[in-house]
């Protein structure tokens, strides 16, 4: 057992590195593109004698350092683990089928990346964002609930897993109604629609994942597999998003 925690924090320190890395050369090589956060009241139109929405843009994003966020925020969580105290922590966490400080992190970036997505496809209302940003926290966070819930639990219990399912789909819905575009002649570049796919298939396997945990497939019957795997698509996923969005937007 020793041995293989050693391994898994010496991989938690390699991602952190890899995220560090590459939020900095985001950071660095990206133009100043940004996508404009809005509002939308109603005010009363004279002309018209009745109300009308009038949409303002309440600021200007840069994607850029959107797109860097992530990585730090995956960055500062791995080194974290990696430290000799909170290790010790991590790893009584992991020898009871549970880690707290993956959930935490994922809650943050997840949303984050989700956020991107939205903007991308042309999500821009500040009222629109906010939850979304949350419907994808509350998935992850049902994740934690399910290895919480489950540790008293002598038959898996997979309510919190379900719940999750619910909460997760209903920001890729929405991003997928402005992807179809319905009633309008204007479609989002076809990188978007990479993005679109390639990411909601990444944030299905982390459920696929937990999913093969709990019900003890093959080699993740052992939960450290499981955590491996975690923080490998973690990373594989964070940085397929980040250089989609430059490749497709962010190039000087």
């Amino acid at each position: 057992m020793e041995p293989r925690l050693k391994n898994l924090r010496t991989l938690n320190t390699v991602a952190a590195i890899l995220h560090l890395c590459q939020g900095i050369a985001v950071l660095m090589l990206a133009s100043n593109m940004s996508v404009p956060v809005m509002t939308s009241f109603l005010k009363f139109d004279f002309e018209a004698g009745k109300l009308m929405p009038s949409p303002e843009t309440w600021f200007d994003l840069p994607l850029g350092i959107l797109a860097s966020v992530f990585f730090f925020m995956s960055a500062i969580a791995h080194f974290l683990i990696s430290m000799p105290k909170t290790n010790d922590w991590y790893n009584k966490n992991l020898a009871k089928g549970i880690n707290p400080a993956r959930w935490i992190e994922y809650a943050f970036s997840s949303s984050v990346m989700i956020i991107i997505i939205s903007m991308l496809v042309g999500i821009y209302d500040a009222a629109a964002m906010v939850p979304i940003f949350f419907a994808n926290g509350s998935m992850i966070l049902f994740g934690w609930m399910m290895e919480l819930h489950n540790q008293t639990t002598q038959k898996t219990d997979w309510t919190s897993f379900i719940f999750g399912c619910i909460a997760g789909i209903a920001p890729w819905l929405a991003i997928g109604l402005y992807l179809w575009s319905p009633g309008s002649e204007s479609n989002p570049p076809t990188f978007v629609y990479w993005i679109f796919f390639s990411i909601f298939i990444f944030f299905n396997i982390f459920a696929v994942n937990q999913y093969l945990q709990y019900k003890k497939v093959g080699r993740w019957s052992d939960y450290l597999f499981g955590e491996r795997s975690y923080i490998i698509l973690s990373l594989v996923a964070k940085s397929l998003l980040a250089w989609q969005v430059f490749g497709g937007t962010l190039r000087p």
